[in-house]
C-alpha cells in the first residue's frame, strides 16, 4: 500500500484514452491504461489510494459492469465514468454504485482535472476510514465475552449497578471489566468508547 494515488485509464477507444493518459502525466500523477474491463481487471491488485476512469460503452465489459465488478470483488475506489451516449439510466446506475461523477464527451480538460483530484481525495478518505475499522475490529477481537457483553451495556448507557444486576456479577467485578475495555479499545473517554462502538456497527452494516 502506498501513499501516492495511482490513475487507472479504461477505454477502448485508443485516442480517447491516449488523452486522457496525458493529461494525467501532465498533472505529475502515476497513471496506467487499459484498453478494455476484462485486461484492467486481470492486471488491478487492489492498489489505493486509486482513481478508475472509465468509458461507459466498451467491446466486452462496459464501464458500469466494471465499477459494478469492483464492488463484487471488495475493490472500491473512486471510480469517474466517462461517456459520449449520456442517458438517464446510465446515470443512475453509475451513481447508485458510487461513481463520484459522469463526464459527457468530450469533456474540458479542467473538468476532468477537477474529477481526477476530487477523486483522490474522496478515495484517500475512505481509505483511511476502512483502516480505521480494521483497527477497531482488531481492538475488539482481543474484548473476552464478559468484556464485550460490559461493552455493550455501558455503550448503551448503562450505570455500573444495572449492569452489575443485569449480568449477575458483582459492582466490582464489572468496574474492572470496564477499565479492560477501555484499555484494550484505545478509548479516553465514553464518548469516544460510543463513537467507536458507533463506527463498529456501521462497518458491520457495510
Amino acid at each position: 500500500m502506498s501513499d501516492q494515488a495511482a490513475i487507472f485509464v479504461v477505454d477502448d477507444d485508443v485516442q480517447a484514452r491516449k488523452a486522457v493518459v496525458a493529461l494525467i502525466e501532465a498533472m505529475g500523477l502515476t497513471v496506467l491504461s487499459y484498453g478494455s474491463a476484462e485486461d484492467f481487471l486481470a492486471d488491478y491488485d487492489g492498489r489505493r489510494p486509486a482513481c478508475l476512469i472509465t468509458d461507459v460503452r466498451m467491446m466486452g465489459m462496459s464501464g458500469l459492469e466494471l465499477q459494478e465488478e469492483l464492488i463484487r470483488q471488495g475493490k472500491p475506489m473512486s471510480v469517474i465514468v466517462m461517456t459520449g451516449f449520456a442517458n438517464t439510466p446510465g446515470t443512475v446506475r453509475a451513481m447508485k454504485n458510487g461513481a463520484l461523477t459522469l463526464l459527457e464527451k468530450p469533456c474540458r480538460d479542467d473538468e476532468l482535472w477537477d474529477a481526477i483530484r476530487n477523486g483522490i481525495a474522496a478515495d484517500r478518505e475512505a481509505l483511511a476510514a476502512g483502516q480505521t475499522i480494521e483497527e477497531l475490529r482488531r481492538r475488539f477481537a482481543t474484548l473476552t465475552a464478559k468484556e464485550r457483553e460490559v461493552l455493550r451495556h455501558i455503550s448503551a448507557g448503562d450505570a455500573n449497578k444495572i449492569v452489575a444486576r443485569r449480568m449477575g456479577v458483582s459492582l466490582r467485578t464489572v468496574e474492572l471489566h470496564r477499565q479492560s475495555v477501555f484499555q484494550k479499545m484505545g478509548a479516553d473517554s465514553l464518548a469516544e468508547l460510543v463513537r467507536m462502538v458507533v463506527a463498529l456497527e456501521g462497518g458491520e452494516k457495510a
